[in-house]
């Protein structure tokens, strides 16, 4: 492997018109990789810390590269572990969680340059975890919350296809698309077809649950399971009016997949969902755990969720996130990798949920440059998994 030659950040536009960070890291056997970092608008309280774009881009410059300049590529953990050292707080507030991710992500795709090998198949062989199957894809078809300027509480109407091919995935979730924008037109007007942050339509509609219908008639040739993010620390809605519409939720359109039906500290009524509903409704952490062991280990010990999201950025590095996949498949929880609201063309998190063996990825919508891209290397990688 190579050792570190340089390290360049600038400034590029993410998929809501905020400014983020690219690297371009350069390694001394010439190989050059760029990495951009995404950021999250519907943020857990106990996420790493971003700073400043511009604050974040001095720091890398006048602090991260003389002190990663000349150092092999390929040890990740250590390498991570002198960026956490060198910002000297619990959430990455002092360098930026941004700024450290953008280098942790050009690290491993570097070295995967290096080694000759696809950035997906460097990731299992790096981080040494078991695959549990394919990845299935959770695709966001209708936006709410924070996602969208429209009445709806719940932020994600998903839709998983029962299939392990990607290429089959997408091919259903684009019917499915396609002919809810039909359904949404024909019910509700041209407008009802705009769409939110992560490509989903964003109509207004009656209440939370229409989604689900619309959804149901959209998909119903296709096989297929259907959950909702419904980031509640965001709703106000007191949790006996939630339990109320998640009840009827599961039972009248089998919801399988239920994420942060409550506030992000409220561990307890996590623990009452997953009573309630069993293991066959997969009640996942988000906000609750945000990819942090020592959250994670709080939700084990209360027995609140068979199910988490992990995102890089919410944990700042990438030896840190393979660790918390680590810890859930100790758990027997389901994991799903996550990209963000605020997204790049950076397709990082396909390769990465494929190489930890997710048992999903969340990518949006089949819409939006940003999204798309994360489907095609999607189908990208199963080709080279041949």
């Amino acid at each position: 492997m190579a050792k570190i030659s340089d390290i360049k950040a600038l400034k590029i536009l993410n998929s809501r018109d905020d400014w983020t960070i690219e690297v371009e890291l350069i390694l001394e056997d010439g190989s050059c990789v760029k990495a951009s970092v995404p950021e999250g608008k519907s943020d857990g309280s106990y996420e790493a810390v971003p700073v400043d774009v511009d604050k974040a881009i001095l720091n890398i410059h006048e602090e991260i590269l003389p002190a990663l300049r000349g150092l092999e590529s390929s040890d990740q953990l250590a390498l991570d572990n002198k960026m956490r050292e060198l910002d000297g707080t619990e959430n990455k507030s002092r360098l930026g969680a941004n700024a450290i991710l953008a280098v942790s992500i050009a690290l491993v795709r570097a070295s995967a340059l290096s080694s000759g090998r696809p950035l997906w198949k460097y990731i299992r062989e790096m981080s040494r975890l078991e695959s549990f199957g394919a990845t299935r894809i959770y695709a966001n078809l209708i936006n709410g919350g924070k996602h969208a300027g429209n009445n709806l509480d719940i932020q994600e109407y998903l839709i998983i296809p029962k299939t392990e091919s990607a290429k089959e995935s997408a091919d259903i979730i684009s019917h499915i698309y396609h002919n809810l924008g039909t359904i949404c037109v024909e019910k509700y007007g041209e407008s009802a077809t705009l769409v939110g942050d992560e490509g989903g339509y964003a109509p207004s509609l009656d209440n939370n649950l229409t989604p689900l219908k619309l959804i149901k008639e959209a998909s119903n040739e296709f096989e297929v399971d259907v959950g909702i993010d419904a980031a509640a620390s965001g709703i106000k809605m007191s949790n006996e009016k939630l339990v109320e519409m998640y009840r009827e939720m599961v039972g009248v359109y089998n919801l399988f997949y239920l994420e942060d039906p409550f506030s992000e500290d409220d561990f307890h009524a996590f623990k009452g969902a997953l009573l309630e509903f069993g293991e066959g409704v997969k009640v996942t952490g988000d906000d609750l755990t945000v990819t942090n062991t020592d959250r994670m280990r709080t939700a084990k010990a209360q027995e609140s969720i068979n199910g988490v999201i992990i995102k890089p950025n919410q944990i700042g590095t990438v030896s840190e996130t393979i660790e918390a996949v680590r810890q859930a498949r100790k758990y027997g929880w389901q994991v799903v990798a996550s990209h963000r609201s605020g997204e790049t063309n950076d397709s990082f998190i396909a390769d990465f949920a494929v190489g930890v063996g997710a048992d999903g990825i969340k990518i949006g919508a089949p819409a939006r440059g940003e999204r798309i891209a994360k489907y095609n290397r999607l189908l990208e990688i199963e080709r080279e998994d041949v």
